[in-house]
């Protein structure tokens, strides 16, 4: 439902499917957005798709398209994410919301089958393991058992909402915590939209501050308040002013004997020295290519130590190795560099 001013609409076949994107070089004649950091050009798709939505004006893409580094933030826009994400705690509450909403739209007379998420949700149940037995053969099962006893209401609410609405999954306890899980199986880089046949990078907003550590597979997103995250769920675009964005450059390799710890925490210590409350703090360089995504992710993971939004890669062909080592399909590993070469979203050195 785009305004498609910038005439950016276009399609992209990637095997054998046509997908609709929004190019970032139909701009290139009247501003240079080939310069702009990764994590902007992925805001700057973000506007392009949904300029018209009634929180995103023509305005708001030239004043993105032509950001000044130096600026401090003052321009608001209105980033629509690609998904939210939530852990048990503080995702009970909106899916209660959504059930109660359905309950008074049946009492009115309506359809409570029309009340869903706008935007695809993802719920890991993560936070409430405890550890009855250990040490035995069968402990894991042991305490998996008195986990769902424990939790037997709460559960099957879960599993109702799962059932009752649509794009709403629930990653069932006992899988991991809601960060491995999204690293490792939910996050999708770019994002193939079934129902409108888009491609556009996998953005998203988590309930909670550590989201980050999805930075390190190229995905824009960050922790947020419950109330935030349930207005996203229905559809409303997070309103925040155009960022300043850090580059931070690597280059070389870890020495031997030096730790992936070592190197997480001396970025975490220049970072904090340097002050970057509220930036995008963004990776590039020649070092990138031998940093693997173990490491990445970690990074990604601090950000809430040293105070920034997000500490975001790029995507590179150590994230397509990921994908491929996490047992993603070969199809959306196509999708991802397809993707992110034809959008400029693609770094090499």
């Amino acid at each position: 439902m785009s305004d498609n001013s910038f005439g950016a609409k276009s399609t992209l076949d990637v095997g054998g499917r046509e997908y609709e994107i929004f190019r970032l070089d139909a701009l290139q004649e009247r501003f240079d957005v080939a310069r702009l950091p990764f994590s902007l050009k992925v805001l700057l798709e973000n506007l392009l798709r949904t300029e018209g939505n009634g929180s995103v004006r023509a305005a708001d893409i030239e004043a993105l398209a032509s950001w000044d580094a130096q600026a401090q933030p003052s321009k608001e826009i209105a980033f629509t994410p690609a998904r939210v994400l939530m852990q048990d705690f503080t995702g009970v509450p909106a899916i209660v919301d959504l059930a109660a909403m359905r309950d008074a739209i049946a009492e009115m007379g309506g359809d409570p089958a029309k009340i869903n998420p706008l935007a695809p949700a993802e719920l890991v149940i993560d936070h409430s393991v405890q550890v009855d037995a250990f040490g035995t053969r069968d402990s894991f099962r042991f305490n998996a058992e008195r986990e769902f006893e424990r939790n037997q209401e709460r559960y099957a609410f879960l599993r109702w909402g799962q059932g009752a609405f649509d794009d709403f999954a629930v990653v069932p306890p006992d899988t991991g915590i809601v960060h491995q899980v999204n690293l490792e199986y939910l996050a999708r880089v770019v994002f193939g939209n079934e129902k409108t046949g888009q491609l556009y990078p996998d953005t998203l907003v988590g309930t909670d501050s550590h989201t980050t550590m999805v930075n390190g597979l190229g995905v824009l997103g960050w922790g947020v308040g419950g109330i935030e995250a349930e207005a996203a769920m229905l559809g409303q675009p997070l309103s925040m002013l155009i960022p300043r964005v850090l580059g931070f450059e690597l280059h070389g390799e870890l020495p031997e004997g030096a730790t992936a710890t070592d190197l997480v925490l001396t970025v975490t210590q220049m970072l904090r020295e340097r002050g970057v409350v509220g930036m995008f703090v963004e990776f590039f360089g020649a070092g990138l290519a031998r940093l693997p995504l173990a490491d990445r992710a970690t990074i990604g993971n601090m950000s809430p130590e040293f105070g920034s939004t997000c500490a975001i890669f790029p995507v590179d062909a150590e994230t397509l190795r990921y994908l491929e080592f996490s047992g993603r399909p070969q199809g959306q590993i196509e999708l991802v560099e397809a993707y992110a070469r034809e959008q400029g979203l693609w770094h090499d050195e």
